[in-house]
C-alpha cells in the first residue's frame, strides 16, 4: 500500500490550527492527529525541545501507520528540526496571530520559511475553500 500523504497544519497555539483541520480531514477523508489528544493519551505535557522532538516522532510513527490516503496532523510544530523530522508533503502555515497566550511557545517559535500555504488574518476568511483548492491542484500533480 501506499504511505499516506502528509499535510502539516502548523502556527501557534490559538492560531486556528485545529478549526481548519476538521474541515480538512473531512474534506480529503484523513486520518487526523491532533497534537493536544496525542498528548493526553500519553500523559506527556513536556514543551521542552526534548518533549516536542519525542512528541514529533510519536506523531510521524502514527502518521506511518495510516491506511488513508492522506494524515492531516495539526501541532505548533515550534522549530525547523520537527518538521524535518515530520515530512510533510504539504505545510498550512496558520500564520493569524503574533503571540499564543503561552509565553515559552512564543520564545521558542521559528516561523516557517517553507510552506505552501500560509494563512493570515486577512486570507483566513476565504481559507476552506481556497484551501480545498489548493490541496487538490497539489495532490494532482
Amino acid at each position: 500500500m501506499q504511505k499516506a500523504k502528509r499535510v502539516l497544519i502548523m502556527g501557534l497555539p490559538g492560531s486556528g490550527k485545529t478549526t481548519l483541520a476538521k474541515n480538512v480531514v473531512k474534506f480529503l477523508k484523513a486520518d487526523w492527529l491532533n497534537a493536544d489528544k496525542i498528548r493526553g493519551k500519553h500523559k506527556d505535557w513536556d514543551f521542552t525541545k526534548v518533549g516536542i522532538i519525542r512528541q514529533v516522532k510519536r506523531m510521524n510513527s502514527l502518521a506511518n501507520k495510516s491506511k488513508k490516503n492522506f494524515v492531516v496532523a495539526d501541532f505548533v510544530c515550534p522549530i525547523n528540526k520537527q518538521r524535518l523530522i515530520f515530512k510533510p508533503d504539504y505545510i498550512i502555515w496558520m500564520d493569524t496571530i503574533k503571540k499564543s497566550r503561552f509565553q515559552s511557545m512564543n520564545r521558542i517559535f521559528k516561523r516557517p520559511t517553507k510552506y505552501n500555504l500560509r494563512l493570515t488574518k486577512k486570507t483566513l476568511k476565504f481559507n476552506l475553500k481556497k484551501t480545498q483548492t489548493k490541496l487538490t491542484n497539489f495532490f494532482k500533480k
